[in-house]
């Protein structure tokens, strides 16, 4: 985060100095682990233990296409900016060293109005919140003014060395299985959506009811699984793994392709959120659940540190001229193409 420049020139709007000096006052409580010197200088200063290897990923989080000011409260926002990048790193079965952000923001959302708290603090509660659950360190970034509100977050892990987990481990025969619940983020999103269209406030986030917090945590409070991918990581259960973001008929492709086999998944036995349809629990993107396949001789458990683990299908050879996933249904086997999230698609 530089620290170059000082108080916004317009009166009574702090500039990035000020906001750089009550970040970096935040960030410090999450110092610890593998970084050795974080915000404050050009470089922060990362110190892996002998015979780690770095993981490193970096996701965007843009206004009207990933959240939307008028749908999501900012601590949602910086939750969600947070968990999609420790999600990456549990999908890998990485422990997380240090995380960057870079926030383009409009002025107004850097205001104090009386005593409402600025946009950009709350986005920070949720990111720390996020950050110290995880024992993950915000370890610098950068700040610009933006015509809309943009996150670009990188975060940093650490693997034992040739230990990681792949997508492309899979092998036929393997049976493959997911964490939790599907379709949950993708219902609540839905959902939030009629809630904001019902709201009197048009520019301001709607209230939510008691009775829909439950259907609305997995979209807006998604939880990383990094417990489970550091489980199977350690116990070398999973051949392939990755995680659910853009959707299980997507992602499940993802992994088909890079293992250079097929899949078969059993449409009964799909562990489906209590608000979620089938076609949610396929293509609904952002449950951040992990998919991985095992071998059929693996024993697992039922549960990965209180999360749920369920068989869903195996992995078959790949034959040309049949689809790579196929749906197994009452009424009879079918494809299963990919309807998930992609972009300029």
């Amino acid at each position: 985060m530089h620290t170059k420049k000082g108080e916004n020139p317009h009166s009574g709007t702090p500039g990035e100095l000020a906001l750089l000096r009550r970040i970096r006052s935040r960030a410090a409580a999450t110092l610890g682990g593998g970084l050795r010197l974080g915000i404050g200088d050009d470089c922060a200063l990362l110190r892996p233990r002998p015979g780690e290897e770095l993981a490193v990923t970096t996701d965007f989080s843009i206004e009207g296409r990933h959240f939307r000011l008028d749908w999501h409260q900012p601590e949602s926002i910086g939750h969600r900016a947070l968990a999609r990048g420790l999600s990456d790193l549990a999908a890998m079965g990485a422990r997380p060293v240090a995380a960057f952000l870079s926030l383009g923001l409009p002025r107004e959302l850097t205001v104090t109005l009386g005593r409402r708290r600025a946009w950009v603090d709350r986005f920070y509660d949720g990111l720390f919140a996020l950050a110290h659950a995880h024992h993950t360190p915000l370890a610098g970034g950068d700040f610009a003014e933006s015509p809309i509100a943009i996150a670009d977050i990188v975060l940093i892990g650490a693997v034992p060395r040739g230990r990681a987990l792949l997508r492309s481990g899979a092998r036929p025969g393997d049976l493959l299985y997911v964490t939790g619940s599907l379709g949950g983020a993708a219902a609540g999103l839905e959902r939030l959506g009629q809630l904001a269209g019902r709201s009197k406030a048009a520019s301001a986030p709607p209230a939510i009811p008691a009775r829909l917090r439950a259907v609305l945590q997995p979209h807006l409070q998604p939880q990383p699984r990094i417990a489970q991918g550091l489980w199977l990581q350690r116990r070398a259960r999973a051949t392939a793994a990755l995680d659910i973001s853009d959707g299980l008929s997507t992602d499940l492709a993802h992994l088909c392709e890079e293992s250079h086999v097929a899949a078969e998944v059993d449409a009964a036995a799909l562990p489906m959120h209590p608000a979620a349809t089938l076609d949610q629990a396929l293509h609904g993107g952002e449950d951040y659940e992990l998919l991985f396949t095992a071998a059929a001789r693996a024993r697992l458990p039922r549960s990965i540190a209180g999360v749920a683990v369920t068989r869903i299908g195996r992995i078959v050879a790949a034959v040309p001229g049949r689809p790579p996933i196929t749906l197994l249904t009452a009424q009879g086997p079918r494809p299963l193409v990919p309807h998930g999230w992609q972009h300029f698609a």
